[in-house]
């Protein structure tokens, strides 16, 4: 077996050759996104061919993706033009082989579902927190996708309604408060050098800089009371290099657990296992599954 693999983000392709057994041959190049999608479709096809012969591909994209046909829903100006995209069709008539496509967090959500941190459950919620805050639904270890293959948006609950502005979408909600751009965001506020995750837990004993990581894990944890309320969950997967840190893992399970219903407190909460191949692991999967359709 030989499955074609790409996680396409607005900064980078990653790329890689699933054996049946293992990723090999991972690469990772730069996605030229503001070259526009004719451009970035330019560079998957020139990725893939690099690859040759494979059975199958599998897609990991950034954008809301319509799974049945393919297709790139909406996606916003990172990449300019990629909405409508038909990705499927595309690779689909240059290689000839099944191709399978999905949004970025769903497809790492589905590789831990398949072989990292939610590989014993079958239902789980998977929340990523990085530029914003990413989410995926696992029922039955496949994506609910909703009715417009949208689901698991959860940086728009809301959170603050008193922050609410008309005519400006996610104002107010999880993803202003509680991803990992809103803790520089607030760090920045109290020293101008503090401009990335790591540079802020560098520095983390100070007062000053814990206070500000505190609140921000509060934020966390409102988004997650509600979800665990909503859907009941065996597992929730937490995903994001900001949740590598062992003191925010720690914290966000004990003021959690201090929110929610005593009838709640057995959900699980875990930091996922696959990293940053997630995706390439998801798209694995993906592939797999087509392939036994076709």
């Amino acid at each position: 077996m030989r499955i074609a693999v790409l996680d396409i983000g607005g900064t980078s392709i990653k790329s890689g050759l699933w054996n049946g057994q293992e990723l090999v041959e991972v690469r990772e190049q730069d996605t030229e996104a503001k070259k526009g999608a004719a451009h970035v479709v330019s560079r998957i096809l020139e990725i893939l061919e690099t690859y040759r012969p494979f059975d199958g591909v599998g897609i990991s994209t950034a954008g809301q993706v319509n799974s049945e046909e393919g297709y790139i829903r909406y996606a916003n100006e990172n990449i300019p033009g990629y909405t409508g995209t038909r990705l499927k069709d595309i690779v689909a008539s240059e290689f000839g082989t099944p191709v399978a496509v999905e949004n970025d967090v769903n497809a790492a959500a589905l590789g831990e579902a398949a072989w990292g941190a939610g590989k014993d459950h079958d239902d789980f919620l998977c929340l990523t927190y990085g530029t914003g805050v990413g989410g995926a639904i696992i029922i039955g270890k496949k994506i609910y996708s909703g009715s417009m293959f949208s689901a698991g948006e959860f940086g728009g609950i809301m959170v603050h309604p008193e922050d609410c502005v008309k005519g400006q979408p996610f104002s107010g909600c999880y993803e202003k408060y509680a991803s990992a751009t809103a803790l520089v965001a607030e760090a920045l506020k109290r020293d101008e050098t503090l401009t990335n995750g790591r540079q802020i837990f560098a520095r983390f004993q100070e007062p000053e800089v814990r206070e500000i990581v505190d609140r921000w894990i509060d934020e966390i944890v409102h988004g997650l009371v509600t979800v665990i309320h909503i859907f009941n969950p065996s597992c929730v997967i937490l995903g994001g290099g900001v949740m590598e840190q062992p003191y925010i893992l720690g914290q966000v399970r004990e003021r959690t657990a201090g929110r929610i219903m005593d009838s709640f407190r057995g959900v699980e909460l875990k930091t996922a296992a696959l990293g940053n191949q997630a995706g390439l692991m998801g798209a694995s999967w993906m592939a797999m599954e087509q392939m036994k359709k076709t």
